[in-house]
């Protein structure tokens, strides 16, 4: 096979890297880059900037791995050990109950809301329940990868359009906050908590870096075509640095939009987004409420769409190692997991809704404090004696990565200091 870099191969190639765009572009943009915008202005530029360089290499080696050996990560991981695996597969069936249930609320609720619809939220959470699994069921991943790519395409243009609008907003108020407005204080112990709650999941959990890995064996199937590793990479490149920058399109609508309005606003995802909303409409008219509905809608579906196929997926893959490749091929425990996680959702929204930010806070906390061992871990297994050696990541990437784990520590250990003193 050639090394080369064609373009006829990038098309065949393109997926993987779209999908991880469209799971990572939710949570940690719409709501935590806006909500950075908001009450900060573009003073966290850098922050967002230098997470996505310091998490770069970890989520870049699960799409290594499986470009020069066939298969996911996963298999790199049960070559470390089964305790890696089953470590992986422990903290992905814990974030996976509550992080699907969070997300489908937030995402039915914002469809409810933004159409019109009232009625208990378990019942529009069902509902997208229904419509993802049908989807993932009747067109499984040829169907998920198409709607990915078109939904992706217009949150860009959308995103894009509706923040230059926010800027000509700001311009024509000089960037002049409402007299008397004071910034929320960055390095006390709320901004601080926030700050590691941005981080925490920008772009993602550095465990989703199993999920490209996984898409891209589906891929390959799909096209009959098996990418080099440059293809592989630039597929990967296309959609991490298209998620940084969508953060920071993000952050810029809430610094546009929303700095300096004297407005509080809500750590409510669902709450936040009508505020955001509504904050455009009465800026500028109703006229661009279909814009920026467009943009939260999309974001949070996407989100949806492929979070619910990459968590079966990578449950079903991560159990075929735990017990000796019993089900390494098994369509059917993809289904099951898929039924089991939809199921929890409506379950959790219907009897701890209350709760369920307490939840989402526990397990974004967890991921962020795991990040470090899952960075090492990536970076073990693609730097080890059974990983090819022409492979194998360049000084300067294993430099950064290094730089990164020592970053991730350094946040967690601040993290661990502010909520003990």
């Amino acid at each position: 096979m050639s090394d080369k870099l064609t373009f006829r191969g990038l098309l065949k190639s393109l997926g993987p890297g779209i999908l991880f765009a469209g799971a990572a572009i939710g949570g940690s943009h719409l709501i935590q880059s806006t909500r950075a915008g908001a009450n900060y202005g573009l003073e966290l530029v850098w922050v967002i900037v230098i997470i996505n360089l310091f998490k770069f290499p970890f989520f870049e080696y699960g799409n290594r791995y499986v470009a020069a050996t066939g298969k996911s990560i996963i298999e790199g991981y049960a070559n470390l050990g089964k305790w890696a695996v089953i470590t992986f597969f422990g903290l992905s069936f814990f974030t996976s109950i509550v992080t699907t249930s969070a997300i489908a609320l937030v995402t039915s609720s914002l469809a409810a809301h933004l159409f019109g619809i009232n009625i208990p939220a378990v019942f529009t959470v069902i509902f997208l329940m229904i419509f993802t699994v049908s989807i993932l069921l009747i067109g499984s991943y040829p169907l998920l990868d198409t709607l990915m790519k078109i939904m992706v395409s217009i949150l860009g243009i959308t995103t894009i359009v509706t923040t230059i609008i926010a800027f000509f907003i700001a311009a024509e108020r000089g960037f002049q906050a409402v007299p008397g407005y004071i910034p929320p204080e960055l390095w006390d112990a709320t901004g601080v908590a926030f700050l590691l709650a941005l981080m925490g999941w920008m772009p993602a959990p550095i465990e989703v870096s199993v999920w490209p890995s996984l898409w891209a064996l589906e891929r390959t199937k799909q096209t009959k075509y098996t990418p080099n590793l440059k293809e592989a990479l630039a597929d990967f490149y296309i959609g991490y640095i298209g998620t940084a920058v969508m953060a920071l399109f993000f952050l810029g609508l809430g610094a546009f939009v929303m700095y300096g309005t004297g407005e509080l606003f809500s750590d409510n995802g669902v709450i936040f987004s009508s505020q955001l909303v509504t904050l455009y409409t009465k800026n500028l008219g109703e006229w661009v409420f279909y814009i920026i509905s467009s943009v939260v809608l999309i974001t949070m579906f996407s989100t949806a769409l492929t979070v619910f196929d990459a968590y079966p997926r990578t449950l079903q893959a991560s159990m075929s190692f735990i017990f000796k490749n019993k089900y390494r091929s098994d369509k059917t425990l993809y289904i099951i997991w898929l039924i089991f996680l939809s199921i929890t959702s409506v379950l959790i929204v219907w009897l701890f809704t209350s709760g369920l930010k307490t939840l989402m806070d526990f397990a974004t906390i967890i991921s962020f404090l795991s990040a470090p061992i899952f960075a090492y871990i990536n970076y073990r297994v693609v730097t080890s004696k059974q990983f090819p050696k022409e492979a194998q990541p360049h000084n300067w990437l294993r430099v950064l990565s290094w730089m990164g784990m020592i970053f991730l520590i350094g946040f967690c250990i601040l993290y661990i200091y502010f909520r003990v003193f």
